[in-house]
């Protein structure tokens, strides 16, 4: 998974800003932030694009 890699390089603390067209990912993203600790910022769906932000857990 591309979010994975991506929140492996980043800082403790860091946010990232994800937007998909899956909807799959109403399932996928939550579990990932609970399972990994990471914070759930923000998630929301505009114009068939689903938006997380999520904030990288302390280390």
């Amino acid at each position: 998974m591309m979010l994975h890699n991506k929140v492996r390089d980043m800082l403790a603390g860091e946010v990232v800003k994800v937007i998909a067209t899956d909807p799959s990912t109403k399932r996928d993203i939550p579990k990932f932030c609970n399972f990994l600790d990471h914070e759930l910022l923000e998630s929301k769906e505009e114009d068939k694009h689903y938006i997380y932000v999520i904030r990288k857990a302390g280390e």
